[in-house]
């Protein structure tokens, strides 16, 4: 039973968290579907899903009933041992995707760390380097972090580990001249969530893939956002007539319980020997069984339809607004419910400002790459909870 207000929480969290996250004051404590309820009993509409996670909302209750049923059962044995979700979630994965096999992890850094470690491993020594893309992200270790195009995020961890290199966005030509004997792997998002909402068009991606196939590289796709239903199809890549040899996947995954994965080919992932690469707590059976659950709902008829139906409803009204606001909004890119509205050079200064209003309004979204304000709502929201999120907008931008 909840005792403390919100600033009674914020006081008590200041005093023992490390200052990583610039915190709302607010905490929540219930979530249902699209909506969350705070310690003050303040309801606010999600259109941020734990940064694209709780893809079913919050407490859905086919992972509920799922987490809990295997809780009861068996919580850990380690990766020493078979166990059922584990190979339930193996088999959803590689039935419904290119992949042939998979490995398990905790997070979207690690499923990355897992993809890097089999791209290097795989093609053999003194091929080491990946070239990713200016703007990407693809996580918070080390490496990832070296993998990562965005140079604050590098800020005060130098040096950083070697061989990654960071290719311009959408110069076909930059990124071939890169490759060199040592090269291994490129690694791309299909669509860039914290760079901006920023999608790779179809043809500059299918140039990477061809630049793959002519130097003998592997293919790494970053879907930990694009991935598990967010743009209306399971994975982004088959909406763009291009197979990645790797593919990663977290976020959606579990729908708020921690678990990544890492997808392959079965002559790849040949490369990886017991004891080449491990993790102590990757597929969890609690976890592995929250993902069943989550992957029956989203292979069910019709849904998957549904998110591309009402992504381009939400994109629809977000276009209007654009028209209603075109000093602050430029345009608007996305794929499925992925959605950016990109704000003008002028509009970008009021980015924090627009998100802290609508938080305020009881509305949740952020402001990715300093220029677009992202929404990643639940996949179950319906429209009319999309109509509520662009009124309120609508009468912020007004205010602007």
């Amino acid at each position: 039973m909840n005792t403390c207000t919100n600033k009674q929480w914020k006081e008590r969290g200041d005093k023992v968290f490390i200052g990583t996250y610039a915190r709302y004051p607010a905490a929540m404590v219930k979530g249902a579907g699209c909506r969350l309820t705070d310690a003050d009993g303040k309801e606010y509409l999600d259109f941020l899903a734990g940064i694209a996670v709780c893809a079913l909302g919050h407490c859905h209750p086919r992972v509920t009933e799922a987490i809990h049923r295997q809780a009861g059962e068996l919580v850990h044995v380690s990766n020493l041992y078979y166990t059922e979700p584990q190979i339930r979630l193996g088999e959803l994965l590689t039935g419904n995707s290119f992949g042939e096999k998979i490995f398990l992890a905790n997070s979207g850094a690690e499923a990355n760390e897992a993809a890097i470690k089999l791209a290097r491993i795989y093609s053999g020594e003194g091929r080491y380097q990946v070239i990713s893309l200016s703007g990407s992200f693809h996580g918070r270790t080390l490496a990832t972090v070296a993998a990562t195009g965005q140079p604050k995020f590098h800020k005060g961890f130098e040096p950083l580990p070697e061989g990654f290199l960071h290719a311009p966005f959408g110069d076909l030509g930059a990124l071939a001249a890169m490759i060199s004997s040592k090269t291994c792997a490129i690694l791309c998002e299909p669509l860039q969530g914290e760079g901006g909402v920023r999608p790779l068009d179809r043809e500059y991606i299918q140039g990477i893939r061809k630049l793959c196939d002519q130097n003998q590289l592997l293919l790494i796709f970053d879907e930990i956002q694009t991935g598990l239903g967010r743009t209306g199809t399971l994975f982004a890549y088959e909406q763009l007539a291009v197979t990645p040899d790797i593919l990663t996947m977290a976020k959606a995954l579990g729908n708020g319980l921690p678990i990544g994965a890492m997808m392959t080919r079965a002559d790849i992932a040949a490369a990886f020997t017991p004891g080449a690469h491990a993790s102590t707590f990757g597929g969890n059976p609690v976890a592995s069984a929250a993902a069943v659950a989550v992957l029956e709902v989203m292979l069910a008829d019709g849904f998957l339809p549904e998110v591309q139906r009402k992504g381009a409803y939400f994109r629809d009204q977000l276009t209007f607004l654009a028209e209603r606001f075109p000093i602050i909004i430029g345009s608007v890119r996305g794929m499925g419910l992925l959605l950016g509205a990109v704000l003008t050079e002028q509009g970008a200064t009021h980015g924090p400002t627009i998100v802290t209003k609508m938080f305020e309004r009881g509305f949740l979204m952020n402001f990715a790459g300093n220029v677009a304000l992202r929404f990643v709502p639940p996949l179950i929201v319906s429209t009319e909870e999309i109509d509520a999120l662009v009124s309120a907008l609508g009468e912020v931008l007004a205010e602007l």
